[in-house]
């Protein structure tokens, strides 16, 4: 089954125009620019750490506007609006202690046993956002600078047997504030030396330079969030194009010998949805996927189709009220977790369709690369 999707292109929030069809025919091959945020935000807390003064000589170094905060609240991030609101958050970094509830870690199956949330809020502007209506108040993105008793905390969760799997990208794009953080290396080389724990994050940024050379021991997967072209480019903004994702996961995975990482590597391909015309532009993908990787390498893939809240749906139109991305309840079956909250899928037999779909042409291509799910 095929859903009637025509997406607007995203450059900034305010930005939307339809692609002509000779220009979405032709793969982008753009890097993403570095976010700069116009205000960086640290409060007292913050700046008793260690961690947060190494984030604050990092924003100096890039000469951002810094605000030193009088307490750990942080207020005057709302605007008229909600789309005030949202351009307020998104341009602004805060410098927080995580508080002590994060030190207990939640399972997040099935990307991995537990969340290592490192920061929460994201600097790209997704249309489909996974984070709206998970996070409270405005998506100001808040790195944490007690980062070095978040790492130390994640011991207490290793168990006999066999690695504990932590997942850093629930809450944000890691990489994406890498630059101004430096907390993905610092978390890196830290699940190196620990032999029952392994780390996991996923990216839609290419900004991989200062993950080369570190000494990771194969204890952590980096993965490169990527969809369909149209989507990628209709719905993503402010993000890496899909080529640029697909060479920064390549230099990951190449041998050191070769100026590569080493890593373990994965695809997370999401959020799937059927446009018109899917099996192309998947299959399209994955052809270019197949040519990037002509070298053995530990290479897994997950499948994520595209799922929505009645909650999220609420805030994305708040955000982004243009958007033609299908939020239609009525075309979607109806998905009740445990504690009785519902989210939108897609129903049964276009899920069948696209499941069958994806495993073979897949399997068919990557046969030494296994699929960990499909959601």
């Amino acid at each position: 089954m095929q859903t009637d999707l025509f997406l607007p292109v995203l450059n900034a929030p305010e930005t939307a125009r339809p692609l002509a069809p000779a220009e979405a025919a032709a793969p982008r091959t753009h890097g993403a620019k570095l976010w700069q945020p116009q205000r960086v935000l640290f409060t007292p807390d913050a700046l008793q750490e260690a961690y947060g003064q190494q984030i604050l000589a990092r924003a100096q170094a890039l000469n951002l506007p810094i605000e030193l905060l009088k307490s750990n609240r942080l207020t005057g991030l709302r605007g008229e609006d909600e789309r005030a609101t949202y351009r307020t958050a998104k341009t602004t970094l805060a410098v927080v202690n995580a508080p002590a509830g994060a030190l207990r870690l939640q399972p997040t199956p099935p990307s991995a046993d537990y969340q290592l949330n490192l920061a929460e809020g994201c600097p790209a502007h997704c249309q489909y956002c996974y984070l709206a209506g998970s996070l409270s108040g405005p998506p100001v993105v808040r790195a944490f600078a007690n980062l070095p008793k978040l790492l130390e905390n994640t011991q207490l969760y290793e168990r006999p047997g066999r690695p504990v799997s932590f997942e850093a990208s629930c809450y944000t794009d890691v990489l994406g504030i890498e630059h101004l953080t430096g907390a993905l290396a610092e978390t890196v080389k830290y699940f190196a030396g620990r032999e029952g724990a392994r780390l996991r994050f996923v990216s839609k940024y290419d900004h991989v330079d200062s993950l080369l050379g570190l000494p990771h021991q194969g204890h952590t997967r980096a993965r490169a969030s990527l969809n369909a072209e149209p989507l990628a480019r209709q719905l993503e903004g402010g993000t890496a194009s899909v080529e640029a994702r697909i060479q920064a996961l390549r230099r990951l995975a190449l041998p050191v010998a070769q100026g590569g990482g080493g890593y373990p590597v994965g695809v997370v391909l999401a959020p799937i949805m059927p446009l018109p015309d899917w099996q192309q532009h998947y299959g399209q993908l994955f052809d270019r996927l197949r040519a990037a990787f002509d070298f053995d390498c530990d290479l897994t893939v997950e499948f994520i189709t595209h799922r929505f809240t009645p909650g999220s749906k609420e805030v994305l139109l708040g955000w982004y009220p243009g958007t033609s991305l299908d939020l239609d309840e009525s075309t979607r079956a109806v998905k009740r977790n445990k504690f009785g909250g519902l989210k939108y899928v897609y129903d049964l037999p276009t899920m069948k369709e696209l499941k069958a779909w994806f495993y073979a042409e897949w399997q068919r291509r990557f046969p030494n690369a296994p699929v960990q799910y499909w959601t």
